[in-house]
């Protein structure tokens, strides 16, 4: 059986399960490695699998009609992979995409069902969750609507390495204009910038966050928001830590 409560760097959701609970579950979730860009599912596909990551990140992504892409939601170790498996909803019309490589928790969506009609305490844990990620969805539309490209950079890496297990990220400037949406030309002023002031340190591909208070001052209230209902919303184990 699995032992996921002795690892620090587990998922946040499922540490926070009683233990008859964790040991109901357990037998069913299988430990994967996922890779940078790997795709989970297509969007309007069929859910067959839900992730719980514990170091990886998935993007939920939203692709135009010109093919272009946008991050709506991050998925890290506080959470899951998946909501409309917790909706019975099947599919919905948003790609989900390995954002940064690392580990994650697997398990079948049929299995995950089972388990939700016999648990009150899980789906209701379950339920709080997708509400605070449909706040994280709102409210980075409302960001990428209002606020400036530096202050959307800071949001992002704030929330990135709130559901990393490090404050170091594996990313491209190139990567990150893609999730915005922007032009990568603004993502590297914007992250110069803050490289200069001593905030971040970046190199080619890696991005490290020096000074978290300083890039937290920088960034707009989207991601206090964010923050705020995910503490709200979620039992005190599974609510967002802030990086070591």
């Amino acid at each position: 059986m699995l032992n996921l409560q002795s690892d620090l760097h587990g998922n946040h959701l499922l540490r926070a399960l009683p233990s008859d609970e964790w040991q109901a579950l357990a037998p069913d979730l299988e430990l994967v490695q996922l890779r940078g860009a790997q795709l989970l599912c297509h969007a309007s596909h069929r859910f067959r699998h839900v992730y719980f990551p514990t170091t990886a990140i998935i993007s939920l992504l939203h692709t135009m009609e010109d093919g272009r892409s946008v991050e709506i939601a991050a998925v890290g170790r506080e959470g899951m992979s998946g909501v409309p498996v917790l909706t019975d909803g099947e599919t919905m019309p948003t790609t989900v995409e390995v954002q940064c490589a690392g580990s994650a928790y697997r398990m079948e969506a049929q299995v995950l069902r089972e388990h939700l009609r016999r648990s009150d305490f899980l789906r209701r844990m379950m339920m709080l969750y997708m509400q605070a990620l449909f706040t994280q969805v709102a409210q980075t539309a409302a960001c990428n609507r209002h606020h400036s490209l530096s202050k959307q950079l800071c949001r992002w890496l704030l929330i990135d390495i709130d559901r990393s297990s490090s404050n170091q990220l594996q990313v491209t400037q190139q990567h990150i204009a893609d999730l915005l949406g922007v032009r990568r030309e603004g993502v590297t002023e914007a992250a110069g910038q803050l490289h200069a002031a001593g905030i971040i340190y970046q190199t080619r591909g890696c991005i490290k966050v020096l000074d978290r208070a300083g890039l937290e001052a920088r960034a707009c209230e989207c991601y206090g928001l964010v923050k705020g209902e995910f503490s709200r919303l979620l039992p005190p184990r599974v609510r967002m830590t802030e990086a070591a």
